[in-house]
Order: C-alpha cells, then sequence, then structure tokens
C-alpha cells in the first residue's frame, strides 16, 4: 500500500479533523511533529500489521516510538492531562484519516493501551501499565474488503463447535 501523506489542510478538511483546529494553530502543541511522524510509510505499515498481525488497534503499532519523539513527550509529560487531552484526540483523529485512506474502516471497538495510575496532583495523568504511557485506549479497524486472518475469538467458537459435533456424531 502506498504511503498516505496527510498536510494541516487535510486535516483540518476532515469533519471531525477541523474540530481540533485549536490543537493544528497552537505553536505549543507539537502537531506538525505529530504530523511528520504518522506521514512515514514504514509507521504506516506497522499500524496495518498490529491489526492484521497482533489483533491491536493501529496505535499500538507505533504509539512507543511516537511518546519517544522529544517534542511529544515533553508535551505530555509537561503538561496538564485536560490539556493533552485534545492532541491525544486529535492523534486519534489523524490516525482513522490515515487508516481510511487505506483502506480500513472503524470498528466502533476500542482497544487497550494502557492502565491509568492514580490521580496525582504532582503529576501528569499516566498509565502504570500496558504499551503507553499516555494513551489509555484507542479505536480499532478492520479492511473494508475482509481481513486475512479471523480473530481467535471467531477460530476458538469454530474449534468449540468442532468438539461439540464430534462428540454428537460419536454417540
Amino acid at each position: 500500500m502506498p504511503k498516505v501523506t496527510m498536510t494541516r489542510e487535510d486535516f483540518l478538511k476532515d469533519k471531525q479533523g477541523r474540530t481540533f483546529a485549536d490543537v493544528v494553530n497552537d505553536t505549543e502543541q507539537p502537531f506538525d511533529e505529530v504530523l511528520a511522524f504518522f506521514n512515514d510509510a514504514d509507521r504506516q505499515q506497522r499500524m496495518e500489521d498490529a491489526e492484521i498481525h497482533h489483533d491491536r488497534s493501529p496505535l499500538a503499532g507505533v504509539v512507543r516510538e511516537l511518546e519517544s519523539q522529544p517534542a511529544v513527550h515533553a508535551y505530555f509529560s509537561a503538561v496538564h492531562a485536560r490539556e493533552t487531552q485534545r492532541l491525544r484526540q486529535a492523534i486519534g483523529v489523524l490516525v482513522r484519516m490515515i487508516m481510511e485512506r487505506r483502506g480500513w474502516q472503524k470498528t466502533g471497538r476500542k482497544g487497550s493501551l494502557g492502565v491509568r495510575a492514580q490521580p496525582s496532583p504532582q503529576l501528569p495523568a499516566h498509565n502504570t501499565g500496558g504499551l503507553s504511557l499516555w494513551f489509555v485506549r484507542a479505536e480499532r479497524y478492520r479492511l473494508e474488503e475482509s481481513m486475512p486472518y479471523r480473530s481467535v475469538s471467531q477460530r476458538c467458537k469454530d474449534l468449540e463447535a468442532a468438539i461439540v459435533s464430534q462428540s454428537s456424531a460419536a454417540k
């Protein structure tokens, strides 16, 4: 799949993206760094691989690398959770836009990325476990045509049905 390139203008043309104009236009927020990060073909492939091969949200495939970007890390670790929530949400919109342009659709389900720590007035809101220090959950996607592999729950149902069928036939 060819790389999808997103610009500020593309983001602001999107129905949901335009609701984050405050994030895009705030020079204190690292939105340009986030755009550059997600405009990388290898990262976009890892986002797809997270869904296809690991049954995880696309963000799970790149979240550790995203959080290690100096500007992103500095912003999330220095600013209060309510303010950083807008950037986290904008990142979710950006991921959706990229995934949709690569032939994926939202499932309406969220996948876990972390376990939130107890709130503390001394620390920004962060996680104590999981893949991500700053993101709790992220949207899941499926390919518009069909997924190449079935989920474990689907395969488990088939296995259980086959066992029931075999035991019924043996009687």
